[in-house]
C-alpha cells in the first residue's frame, strides 16, 4: 500500500478537527459502556488536550466478553466455517482498513504522539499483515505420519479457542494486526485489550470488523487498564491463549496469572536492549550512521527493537559517533501532524519523566554526553535525541530498556569482545551487524543471542519471516506462517486399518 505524502500539516489539522471517536467497548457485536460506568481519559500527548473519555472495562466486562467468545467458538460459526469464508472476510477487513487508512493513522497519531508519516507506514504494514494471514488460511496443511500398513496417523491443526490479545501503545494498530490476524485466521475467537494510552484505533477497527462480516462474539475490544481488565483476562478460565506485547515485568506477571488459572498458553514479545554492531571494515559510513540514528530515534525511541546499544570498533568509533551525532541533529521532534516531522511527542508525562531520569542517571554514571537532547514541555511531551559514549557494561543506561530517544555507545577491539558485549544482556529481541566480511557476518550472526539479526540494515523485514525474542525478550513468534501455527492446537488421530 503506497503511503500518501501529498497532505500538508493544514490538511491533517483539518481532518483531525473533523474526527469523531468511538469510546465504547465492543462486546458480542454491540458497542456498550463499561458495566461499572468507568472511563479513562485519552490525552493528546503533543498538546496535553483531552481527546475523549473512553470506557474503562474491568472484570465484569471481561466475564461478559469471555462468555460470548466461548459460546461463539463452540457454535462453530467461525471456528468450523469453511476456510475460504474466513479468508474472504479477513481480506474484506484488510480492504476496509486500507480504505480508512488516513482516519486510522490519524487516531494513532493523536492518541500516542507519533508522527503521521510513521502512522501511515504502520497502516501499510497492518494491511499487509491482514492480507498475508488471510492468504495463509488455505495454505497450511496437516500431516500424514509415516506408519505401517495397518494404521493411518493424521496430524491436524485446530483452533485453540479463545485468544486474549494485549497490545502496546507504541504501534497501536500494527501490533494489533500482528496478534489478531493470525489468531482469527486460525479460527479462534479473539478478545483485544488495547493499551489504555492508545485505545481509539482499536475501537474504530471494531466497526470495520463488524462491517467486514466477522460474526458477533468472534472479535471483541475491551479498553481499560492492565491491572483491571487485563488481569481479569489473564486469570480467566475461559481464555485458552494469551498473546502479549509489552514490558518484561508485565510479561512475567501474565505468566504467573496463567499458572494460577488454567495453564493457558502465553506468547510474549517483551522488552529489548538491542545491540547494533559496526565493524571497521563496513563501507559507506555516513549511510550506516544514518541508519544507526534511525534505529534508535524512530518513533521517539519508543520501539521494542530500537538499536539502543551501538557497539563500534574502536579504530573508527570517534569518527563514526560524530557522524551519528550529525545525523541525529536532523531528527528533531515536531508537530506529529506535520508530515515533515521525524519524531513526535512522548506518549505521556510518565514516559517523558522516566526518560529524563535515565538521562540524569547516565550523566551521574560517568558516560560521555556526546549529544544532549532538549526537553520541551511547554505544551506536550517532547524530547530530542540524546547520545552517550564511553559506556561500560555496568551502567544502567546501557543495560535497562529506556524506551526513549537515548543512544548508548560502547567501543570494542575484537570480534570476540563485540559478541560478548552484545550478549551481555537480559534481553534478546534484535541485533544488527555491519560488515563487508561475509565470513564474519555468518560467524557473528550465529553466535548472537537474538530472535532476529539484521545484516547491513536495521529492521529490514516483512511478513514472510517470524518476529520475536529469546531470553527475557519473550517467546513465540509474530508474523509469517509460524504466527498462525502458534494459535493452533496440534491433534493426533490414529486410525487402525484392517489389512
Amino acid at each position: 500500500m503506497a503511503v500518501d505524502n501529498t497532505k500538508t500539516l493544514a490538511d491533517w489539522q483539518a481532518k483531525a478537527a473533523s474526527l469523531s471517536f468511538e469510546t465504547r467497548a465492543f462486546i458480542n457485536g454491540e458497542f456498550v459502556a463499561a458495566v461499572a460506568g468507568s472511563t479513562l481519559t485519552s490525552i493528546n500527548p503533543a498538546t496535553g488536550s483531552v481527546l475523549a473519555e473512553v470506557a474503562s472495562c474491568d472484570a465484569l466486562d471481561a466475564e461478559r466478553a469471555t462468555q460470548a467468545a466461548r459460546a461463539t467458538f463452540e457454535s462453530g460459526v467461525w471456528s468450523r466455517c469453511h476456510p475460504s469464508k474466513r479468508k474472504r472476510v479477513l481480506l474484506r477487513l484488510a480492504d476496509l482498513v486500507e480504505t480508512h487508512r488516513d482516519e486510522l493513522a490519524l487516531l494513532d497519531t493523536l492518541d500516542m504522539g507519533k508522527p503521521i508519516s510513521s502512522s501511515l507506514g504502520d497502516l501499510a504494514g497492518t494491511v499487509v499483515c491482514l492480507r498475508y494471514q488471510a492468504e495463509c488460511i488455505d495454505k497450511l496443511y496437516g500431516e500424514v505420519a509415516p506408519t505401517g500398513e495397518n494404521a493411518l496417523g493424521l496430524v491436524l491443526r485446530e483452533p485453540m479457542g479463545v485468544v486474549a490479545a494485549i497490545v502496546p501503545w507504541n504501534f497501536p494498530l500494527m501490533m494489533t494486526s500482528w496478534k489478531i490476524a493470525p489468531a482469527l485466521a486460525a479460527g479462534n475467537s479473539v478478545i483485544l485489550k488495547p493499551s489504555e494510552k492508545s485505545p481509539l484505533s482499536a475501537l474504530r477497527l471494531a466497526h470495520l470488523a463488524q462491517e467486514a462480516g466477522i460474526p458477533d462474539g468472534v472479535f471483541q475490544v475491551l479498553p481499560g487498564y492492565g491491572h483491571t481488565v487485563g488481569k481479569a483476562l489473564a486469570l480467566s478460565m475461559q481464555v485458552d491463549c494469551l498473546a502479549f506485547t509489552g514490558s518484561t515485568a508485565v510479561g512475567k506477571q501474565l505468566m504467573q496469572y496463567a499458572g494460577q488459572s488454567n495453564l493457558k498458553r502465553v506468547f510474549l514479545e517483551c522488552g529489548g536492549k538491542s545491540p547494533n554492531i559496526v565493524f571497521a571494515d563496513c563501507q559507506h559510513l555516513d549511510a550506516v550512521a544514518q541508519s544507526a540514528a534511525e534505529a534508535i530515534f524512530h518513533n521517539q525511541g519508543e520501539v521494542c527493537i530500537a538499536g539502543s546499544r551501538l557497539l563500534v570498533e574502536n579504530s573508527i568509533r570517534k569518527d563514526f559517533v560524530a557522524r551519528v551525532v550529525k545525523a541525529a541533529e536532523h531528527m528533531q521532534p515536531g508537530d506529529p501532524l506535520d508530515p515533515g516531522s521525524f519524531m513526535g511527542a512522548m506518549v505521556d508525562e510518565a514516559q517523558y519523566l522516566r526518560v529524563l531520569d535515565y538521562i540524569r542517571q547516565g550523566k551521574s554514571e560517568g558516560a560521555t554526553l556526546t549529544l544532549e537532547g532538549e526537553a520541551n514541555h511547554s505544551q506536550g511531551y517532547f524530547l530530542s535525541p540524546t547520545i552517550f559514549d564511553d559506556l561500560t557494561p555496568d551502567m544502567r543506561i546501557g543495560r535497562e530498556e529506556i524506551f526513549g530517544p537515548v543512544l548508548s555507545v560502547f567501543g570494542f577491539d575484537s570480534e570476540e569482545q563485540a559478541i560478548a558485549l552484545a550478549n551481555d544482556s537480559d534481553f534478546g529481541l534484535a541485533a544488527g551487524v555491519w560488515s563487508q566480511d561475509i565470513d564474519r557476518i555468518m560467524r557473528v550472526s550465529r553466535r548472537l543471542q537474538s530472535g532476529q539479526v539484521y545484516v547491513n540494515n536495521w529492521a529490514g523485514i516483512d511478513q514472510t519471516v517470524p518476529f520475536g525474542g529469546v531470553k527475557q525478550s519473550g517467546n513465540g513468534r509474530d508474523k509469517s506462517l509460524h504466527a498462525q501455527e502458534k494459535y493452533c492446537e496440534v491433534k493426533t488421530v490414529w486410525m487402525s486399518l484392517s489389512v
